[in-house]
């Protein structure tokens, strides 16, 4: 697996356990730890997704995701079943 796909698979991960922590916090939502966890996730995932861009270019992952000013660029990009994880 390369940078480029070792990267993309972190940010991944993150996205999943950031999606986790929101359903835990709709049933508990005065866990302090949950939300510690959610804060660091948001940012470690911020400083990933910041690395990818400053490395490989635009991420798109979600429609909010896509730059305002020629959003149909992400289309000149892999899709994200062309990325691969090197048989993970």
């Amino acid at each position: 697996m390369n940078d480029k796909q070792k990267l993309f698979k972190k940010i991944l991960e993150l996205d999943f356990a950031l999606h986790e922590l929101n359903l835990f916090l709709d049933t508990h939502p005065d866990n302090e730890k949950a939300l510690r966890l959610l804060g660091d996730y948001r940012s470690m995932r911020k400083s990933a997704v910041e690395e990818y861009e400053n490395r490989f270019g635009r991420l798109i992952i979600m429609p909010c995701d896509a730059p305002t000013t020629k959003p149909w660029q992400w289309i000149n990009g892999p899709w994200p079943w062309e990325i691969g994880f090197g048989g993970e």
